[in-house]
């Protein structure tokens, strides 16, 4: 039995505003678009953390602490690479809000995240930072289609 894998490691951070407010932003990418929360890829030798909070920092201008990891997301690509989302939460940041070429970031109540246009897959992803009981999104090809697991 093989025992590693090839895989790509990203991050996504939902920060509250500590009144019931969510920072979302609104995704540019043609390949996956619509709103999520901020976050992208673990380069090569950098800590997951230190990762989130960089991609937090370059795509609104808020510097994140005191994460809490609150889940993970994967699959295996068709090339065989596993991709892999770490799920982190926070409420405690500094700095000025400023949106990059990634999109538009703003504050939204988070009552109201259902009823915008969220990206794919964001509406079970969501559940994942909100319900303690969750903490894995899976996702396996399955006769030609994805079969979502959430545990």
């Amino acid at each position: 039995m093989e025992w590693t894998e090839r895989a790509v490691f990203t991050n996504m951070c939902m920060v509250l505003d500590g009144a019931g407010n969510v920072l979302v932003q609104d995704r540019l990418d043609p390949d996956w678009p619509g709103v999520t929360f901020p976050g992208g890829h673990v380069e090569p030798g950098e800590s997951f953390t230190d990762a989130v909070i960089r991609e937090v920092r370059e795509e609104t201008g808020l510097t994140v602490r005191d994460l809490s990891m609150c889940g993970v997301k994967d699959w295996t690509r068709e090339d065989g690479v596993r991709y892999t989302v770490l799920l982190y939460r926070t409420e405690r940041f500094s700095g000025t809000l400023t949106s990059s070429d990634e999109g538009e970031v703003r504050w939204a109540p988070l009552a109201d995240l259902p009823k915008l246009t969220l990206a794919q897959g964001m509406d079970t992803t969501l559940r994942l930072f909100l319900e303690d009981t969750l903490s894995e999104q899976f996702f396996r090809p399955e006769n030609g289609r994805w079969v979502e697991t959430l545990k």
